[in-house]
């Protein structure tokens, strides 16, 4: 009849060592995917929020302020929500098209006009380094929003 007795060879206490090593080795990783893809849903939140303040502000002002009204209303959304509001662009589009065809040209304010504002704000991923050099132009998230100038209201052409 045998006993187990205490642990006499080498391998006494390793198992400690390997799970913690295993153990930091595996939650390094997923610590850094859960906060870039937390960066990346503030980031999406931001800019659909943006795109809908500046679609606001924009139809609200006149014809020569509604620009800068929307570029101010896009970064005052982006930083309540705690995103960086550099290299944020301000874009207009028809109301049928997407973001691809917009264009950095004012949309003329007449009553009634539908149309798109779109939003593009560079993605930046603090746990992935080099994630804006290695994706150039494509690591941005664009939020778009369709307004409608009011009929009733003097845009001040």
């Amino acid at each position: 009849m045998s006993r187990a007795g205490p642990a006499t060879g080498r391998d006494g206490g390793t198992a400690v060592v390997e799970f913690v090593l295993l153990g930091v080795g595996l939650l390094v990783p997923l610590l850094c995917l859960a906060v870039a893809v937390s960066a990346a849903q503030r980031t999406a939140l931001g800019a659909t929020r943006a795109a809908r303040e500046a679609g606001r502000a924009y139809v609200t002002g006149t014809a020569a302020t509604a620009p800068v009204r929307a570029e101010q209303a896009a970064r005052l959304a982006l930083a309540d929500e705690g995103v960086p509001a550099d290299g944020v662009e301000v874009r207009y589009a028809g109301a049928d098209s997407g973001c691809a065809a917009a264009t950095d040209r004012p949309w003329p304010l007449r009553p009634g006009e539908v149309f798109a504002v779109c939003v593009r704000v560079p993605l930046r991923l603090p746990a992935v380094p080099g994630v804006g050099a290695l994706a150039g132009d494509r690591a941005s998230v664009t939020g778009r929003q369709v307004v409608r100038a009011d009929d009733f209201r003097d845009h001040g052409r």
